[in-house]
């Protein structure tokens, strides 16, 4: 298999995410990655507008983005982090979220915030990875977990 960071300058739009990964409107919740370090970090971003489906219901009259995809928008950065360095496999895969520890939520994320997703790879052992992540708006931490993903055949 190519590399697919060689077929991609930083920094890397929702068009290119969009080939990289499987969701879609409205769960694709990576806007644009902005650094990367192969196996080890990656940056990304997700701009958090009041147009989000989810706004609706959660809640009417004070919008929060729900705490579970801000964990799961951790998890796409992390998805990309493996893809983007270039992993190896003998076919389509898909990252599963199967675990998340630790997480904390320090403060709401709402409508015309800029939320910076920021992945640690911490280790890998078979088809399982393991990666810390912070979300933050501005230089305020309003997240974070410890989250386990696994590759399955797609």
């Amino acid at each position: 298999m190519n590399n697919p960071i060689a077929r991609f300058e930083l920094p890397i739009n929702v068009e290119q995410i969009a080939a990289l990964l499987p969701h879609r409107y409205p769960f694709l919740l990576v806007d644009r990655v902005t650094a990367l370090e192969p196996n080890q970090r990656i940056s990304a971003l997700k701009n958090v507008t009041f147009n989000e489906p989810f706004f609706q219901g959660h809640f009417p009259g004070h919008p929060v983005m729900p705490g579970v995809l801000i964990i799961e928008a951790m998890a796409q950065a992390s998805g990309l982090l493996i893809t983007l360095s270039g992993h190896e496999s003998k076919g389509p895969v898909v990252f599963y979220l199967v675990k998340v520890d630790k997480a904390r939520f320090n403060q709401p994320v709402v409508p015309g915030d800029q939320l910076r997703l920021e992945v640690e790879h911490k280790r890998s052992v078979r088809n399982m990875s393991q990666f810390q992540g912070r979300a933050l708006v501005g230089d305020t931490l309003v997240a974070e977990a410890e989250i386990l993903c696994a590759e399955v055949p797609a």
